[in-house]
């Protein structure tokens, strides 16, 4: 007998328990933005336009952004604002990841207040029981150009050495209040020319503050070639020392960045050479996780519905409970409700990706947004296929 599927109504094609969180006045509005950001020609404009915009603070440009784009993607300007939308998340089963979203920051005292906001975000966590994990990225803690000689094996200056010891505390800082309050930390990966430091350092925190629960995971890039070997290297680093392993999963972030670097230096490209091989390396480490759950807490941070229901389906047939403090969804803000909020109302642990800051700060992260809704399909973007299906079956 073959095994049934993984709930009898998981389908994450239902546009009902999708948008159920969304009036037809929202509705309608989340219409008419996808529908500007399948245009590829207004994206790109658009796209300039905000910057020199906000670089050059011409008037009324935060307005427009704040009551177009910005909600859409991002839970609010603080974390005071965030707490609406965590709440209504909350109403759908569905768990927050809190972001601060500044980014390309070098400056001691802007890496200070990255630091500050990831520690007042760990608080704010710990007195909700829906937002069990706060995102922070290493290079939004230190200056880029450190971790590039870090992972070329350079010998860095003293001023350097003394940076790299401040990232060190800041990342231990924020680690340890994760600890003593209960909450998780995700940290980020970042392009593969910085990235081994990163994985080093976060490697240092699991063993410190692993020993008991996951409260550190990193982030593998199944996109890259060598990370599914990198994952598997680093949980058994774990089983050697004690302590319990933290994997987040997603595809990858910096795709043509890559492949045009290596061009450029005439370098192998660190980039899987077919979609079809990423797929194939992404379901791979789902299915690592997931055979060893007791000693690795995971997560599929994907917008790719095959690979949800693939590890939707591991779950049950392993008859784990869908629950699973171990076995994690998530999706960004804004974008795949029919992933998080299906996958929720069968009781997975799903979650939303909740960036939040600045709206200057976070153009950066808005603007890879509207990008990647412009290039998913060729017409029509499966976000927009969605939900005109679901104003059709509201009969709008």
């Amino acid at each position: 007998m073959s095994e049934p599927e993984p709930k009898q109504n998981l389908d994450l094609l239902n546009t009902e328990i999708a948008f159920s969180n969304k009036s037809d006045k929202e509705l309608k509005k989340t219409a008419w933005l996808f529908k500007w950001m399948n245009n590829p020609n207004m994206v790109k404009i658009g796209s300039k336009l905000g910057l020199f915009a906000i670089k050059f603070k011409l008037p009324f440009t935060e307005t427009v952004i704040r009551n177009t784009i910005f909600p859409q993607f991002c839970g609010g300007e603080s974390l005071l604002d965030c707490q609406k939308v965590i709440d209504k998340l909350y109403e759908y089963d569905t768990l927050t990841i809190l972001d601060y979203g500044a980014e390309g920051k070098s400056d001691e005292d802007d890496l200070d207040t990255a630091m500050k906001e990831t520690l007042k975000a760990i608080e704010m966590a710990a007195s909700n029981n829906s937002v069990p994990v706060v995102s922070t990225k290493i290079t939004g803690l230190v200056d880029n150009l450190i971790l590039e000689k870090l992972h070329n094996k350079e010998t860095i200056s003293e001023g350097d050495q003394r940076k790299f010891q401040h990232l060190y505390e800041r990342i231990d800082e924020i680690c340890n209040k994760a600890s003593e309050l209960g909450v998780s930390i995700f940290v980020d990966a970042e392009e593969s020319w910085l990235q081994d430091p990163i994985d080093e350092l976060v490697m240092q925190m699991m063993e410190k503050y692993n020993k008991e629960r996951v409260t550190v995971y990193n982030t593998y890039q199944l996109y890259n070639t060598i990370k599914l070997e990198h994952m598997i290297r680093d949980h058994k680093r774990c089983l050697d020392k004690g302590v319990l392993f933290g994997s987040k999963m997603v595809r990858g972030a910096y795709m043509d960045k890559e492949r045009e670097r290596a061009l450029e230096l005439g370098i192998p490209s660190p980039i899987q050479p077919t979609k079809e091989a990423t797929d194939r390396d992404y379901n791979k480490a789902l299915d690592y996780c997931i055979e060893h759950y007791e000693t690795i807490s995971s997560c599929c941070a994907s917008h790719n519905a095959d690979s949800n229901l693939h590890q939707a389906q591991l779950i049950h047939e392993k008859g784990i409970p869908h629950n699973h403090p171990h076995i994690n969804f998530c999706q960004l803000y804004g974008m795949s409700d029919n992933i998080t909020f299906n996958l929720a109302n069968a009781g997975y642990n799903a979650a939303k990706y909740v960036v939040y800051g600045p709206i200057k700060d976070v153009i950066p992260y808005l603007i890879r947004r509207t990008e990647e809704n412009t290039s998913v399909t060729g017409e029509m973007s499966r976000e927009l296929l969605l939900i005109d299906k679901e104003m059709r079956r509201r009969g709008m």
